[in-house]
């Protein structure tokens, strides 16, 4: 059994099965993720796995320099991009958040990873949720999340947005304590 939100749908189930909920510490890999997360904002997580292959196609495969240094006529021309959202205020989120990445790692010498894991002691949470509606849009955490990368200058970076990214890379595990994810990989911790 999975967990009720991947069922009926092989996408859903392939990105459940195989990526969410595992950690993920890479600077590209964390980047696409908080990306794909505040393209998602208001829309179902299926569209933005559908145009995952044009996300990565606009966005240079998530390298953060090359997103960084996006022009105005960049903005304009992914715009008319069919095969990914058209919101400017996401586009222009991912190239300021590219640009505060690169500001982040030069002042403090970290990258994504060790800044989002230090939050967490570099040990993921794990929940042990019965029910879909016992999992929570966001949390103390998140929020206090939110309002540091906010502090940092990050842009499309809400609390709940930054739950759903925990969720995503793995820094939370909230699979269901009856799907076989959660059995596989906790076993009986």
């Amino acid at each position: 059994m999975r967990c009720s939100w991947a069922m009926g749908n092989d996408l859903l189930m392939a990105y459940h099965d195989k990526e969410w909920g595992v950690p993920k510490k890479g600077d590209a890999v964390l980047f696409e993720m908080l990306s794909l997360e505040i393209m998602q904002a208001g829309l179902k997580w299926e569209v933005i796995l559908k145009k995952r292959a044009g996300f990565r196609a606009a966005f240079y495969d998530f390298k953060i320099q090359k997103v960084a240094e996006m022009t105005e006529e960049d903005v304009q021309q992914l715009m008319t991009n069919k095969e990914i959202i058209r919101n400017q205020r996401k586009i222009r989120a991912i190239i300021k958040n590219a640009q505060n990445l690169l500001r982040l790692k030069k002042e403090t010498g970290f990258d994504f990873g060790e800044y989002l894991w230090n939050f967490i002691g570099n040990r993921q949470i794990i929940n042990r949720w019965e029910f879909g509606e016992e999992v929570p849009a966001q949390t103390a955490l998140s929020q206090k999340i939110a309002k540091d990368m906010k502090k940092q200058g990050f842009a499309f970076v809400g609390p709940t947005i930054i739950y759903s990214f925990m969720q995503a890379i793995g820094m939370v595990d909230d699979h269901l304590v009856n799907c076989e994810i959660k059995k596989d990989n906790v076993g009986s911790k």
